[in-house]
């Protein structure tokens, strides 16, 4: 067992953590002070004595990650974040919840140095430190495989801070199960069991044996209670004792129950309600600085000794951050392709020949966009060995397997139909959505590696909120999305998505591409891996839909545009028989069949329609006005737009002169043809639409 050296020195700079969280809810006059100033301990522990950080280099590849899941409770981490010397001052922390700081309500990511992930809503960021814990293993295997535990420089640990209200969320079970199954040893969970919420206390709602819950898990769990003598002993030592047995345990995730009393040492307020989400007030607050010997006439009290004494976090950890060197080097001399690998993944750039690698699907055919989706993945798989995903337990219907590959399991997982490794490529979440979204988010915030998770797309909706936060940090994680309307037939109306294309596009920073034929999907799959800015998800048919024949450039005369055109949002697929559009018909996915159809009905009628496949709204957006002008002139106000789903949001695309085919009820059971005849999601309502919008004008 390591040793632990702490001084006087260290008390006092934990006593100042916990008069800063005060005095910096107490000057805005909200925000979470209790957490903090219990927690403070713990997280001057991690962050001074435990965790492998460099101050100075949030993105070193070697450091270990910490995730506050906890996000209410900011200043836990924003004051270490200070005292370490990560970038914060003490103006920040009295900035703190203010317009333009670096110290928001709840940590976000990219907006603040030294926090990994944007940690809101509650179960989120353990769930999501599950997805770092899963990356860490992948890119172990990419990297360095073969290396003996612990002595890769590519092995650290992922530490997460959690709360009761973390533990309740039903996304953490799904995630914690899986962090079990998954056996991921890297990963320390400390559990502030302080058993308050903003209700006051949890036995109200809350009573589970959490211990017993884990260890079912598969989890090794420990206790630390600095209650048991009926004295408030906060025994630090017994804290790093116990975080040393977790990091010799390779083959568990680890949870640290971690018995605290919230607003610790609050003479009054302290394990209560009023103490987790609201300001001290004056008096209380002046109590707590006596107790704690500080001068309760100052604010922001912070003594020239403590700020020497942990700043030297930044020699500590430039140190640290030598000897990772020397091992990263020493590995990179060993292995130049793998370097070379590594060094193309942190530049994003895509290697050489992806385009080439893409499948080219013959006209004539009809093809699901699922099945399409699922063959260029296969091909993608030799020339970007970055990709590797699966699905929450829909592999065969959502077409997400990588054929050949090994599933990221332990081997002893392994059944008669799935064979697994530590570095599989196959993800299998389970039926777990929620988790899966949370996941994918992490993998995607810990390196560069590109994973994608699958389901249906009417489950899109148990996904939303890691799709938001997704959105938020601007981090290019991949949703995989099947059985994209009522098309999805017999299943009925409980699995049939109608509102879910709109509201997904009404994320903002979000994505929705939904390719209208085969190579449509190729060129789609080509655009998200490209980008890295932003999360994405894919809409795919389960039925067959025609193959269109196509050119190699811009649409012209009776030639189709070439499938290239994706990477623009939208553009002319048909353009109309004369040239000169009487009408515009826009449509996506499976619909836009319908319009091509719709063409040639109007073309018989002395009607000259132009079609425009729009897989991407968002993509469109992006181009320039010259370009968006040249697919939808100004000029011809008569449009229409088809999908299967609700109208709303077309609106900005047709006007109010224009026309949407669409669908704005829920479905029925039956085969797909009949509901598309019933719900006039047809070639002759697209053309009786086209009649009504010119009739308009």
């Amino acid at each position: 067992m390591a040793a632990l050296q702490w001084d006087p020195i260290d008390n006092k700079a934990v006593d100042t953590a916990r008069v800063l969280a005060a005095d910096a809810v107490e000057k805005v006059g909200n925000g979470h002070p209790g957490t903090a100033m219990s927690l403070a301990p713990a997280a001057y522990l991690l962050f001074q004595r435990v965790m492998r950080r460099d101050p100075k280099d949030q993105h070193w590849l070697g450091r270990d990650r910490f995730v506050l899941s906890a996000g209410h409770s900011s200043l836990t981490q924003y004051v270490q974040l200070y005292l370490g010397g990560y970038g914060l001052e003490l103006d920040d922390l009295k900035a703190l919840r203010t317009w333009g700081s670096l110290t928001p309500g709840h940590p976000e990511y990219g907006h603040t140095d030294g926090v990994e992930i944007t940690t809101g809503p509650l179960g989120q960021g353990l769930s999501s430190a599950v997805g770092f814990a899963y990356a860490s293993r992948f890119e172990r295997g990419l990297f360095d495989p073969d290396a003996a535990p612990g002595t890769s420089p590519f092995d650290h640990f992922v530490y997460v801070i959690a709360s009761d209200g973390d533990l309740e969320e039903g996304i953490t079970s799904e995630a914690s199960s899986l962090a079990g199954h998954q056996e991921l040893g890297n990963l320390v969970v400390f559990y502030d069991s302080n058993q308050i919420s903003i209700e006051d206390d949890t036995n109200i709602a809350f009573t589970e044996d959490v211990k017993e819950r884990y260890e079912a898990y598969h989890w090794h769990v420990q206790v630390v209670d600095w209650k048991k003598t009926g004295q408030y002993v906060e025994d630090v030592q017994e804290l790093f004792d116990a975080i040393e047995t977790a990091k010799a345990v390779s083959d568990r995730p680890s949870l640290i129950i971690l018995k605290t009393i919230i607003g610790w040492p609050s003479p009054k307020k302290q394990n209560t309600g009023k103490i987790h989400g609201s300001a001290l007030g004056a008096d209380e607050l002046r109590a707590v600085k006596e107790v704690l010997g500080f001068d309760p006439e100052q604010t922001f009290e912070v003594a020239d000794e403590v700020l020497e004494h942990t700043r030297k976090a930044i020699e500590r950890g430039a140190d640290q951050r030598a000897q990772w060197q020397v091992g990263f080097d020493a590995w990179a001399e060993a292995n130049p392709e793998r370097k070379a690998l590594l060094d193309r993944l942190l530049s994003g750039e895509l290697p050489e020949g992806v385009a080439e690698a893409l499948p080219v699907f013959e006209p004539g055919k009809d093809v699901s966009t699922r099945a399409a989706s699922g063959k260029v993945l296969n091909a993608l798989a030799p020339v970007v060995p970055e990709l590797w995903g699966g699905s929450a337990d829909l592999a065969e219907s959502n077409n997400t397997t990588i054929s050949d590959a090994a599933s990221f399991v332990p081997a002893e997982r392994s059944t008669h139909e799935w064979a697994g490794n530590p570095y599989g490529r196959v993800l299998h979440f389970g039926i777990r959505e929620h988790a899966m979204a949370a996941i994918l988010n992490g993998i995607v915030l810990h390196g560069p590696t590109r994973p994608f998770g699958g389901t249906f797309l009417i489950f899109s909706d148990y996904q939303r909120p890691a799709l938001r936060l997704a959105a938020l940090m601007n981090v290019p994680s991949i949703f995989v999305w099947t059985h994209d309307s009522v098309a999805l037939g017999e299943d009925g109306p409980t699995h049939q998505p109608i509102e879910q294309l709109t509201t997904l596009r009404l994320i903002p920073n979000f994505t929705v591409v939904r390719p209208g034929d085969a190579n449509e999907v190729a060129y789609a799959w080509l655009e998200l891996l490209k980008r890295r800015g932003a999360p994405a998800g894919i809409a795919l048919t389960r039925q067959n839909i025609p193959v269109f024949e196509r050119g190699d450039g811009e649409a012209s005369g009776d030639t189709f545009a070439s499938a290239a055109n994706v990477a623009k949002g939208a553009y002319v697929l048909a353009e109309a028989p004369n040239g000169t559009p009487d009408v515009i018909i826009i449509a996506t996915g499976s619909e836009v069949q319908l319009a091509v159809d719709a063409r040639e009905a109007l073309k018989a009628d002395g009607v000259n329609a132009r079609v425009v496949s729009a897989p991407s709204l968002e993509w469109f957006e992006e181009q320039t006005d010259e370009y968006k002008e040249s697919v939808l002139p100004a000029s011809v106000t008569a449009r229409v737009s088809v999908e299967a789903g609700r109208a709303l949001g077309w609106l900005p695309y047709v006007g109010d002169k224009g026309r949407s085919v669409s669908i704005e009820h829920f479905g029925a059971s039956a085969d797909y043809k009949t509901l598309f005849q019933k719900f006039g999601i047809t070639t002759d309502a697209v053309v009786a639409a086209a009649k009504e919008t010119l009739a308009a004008q």
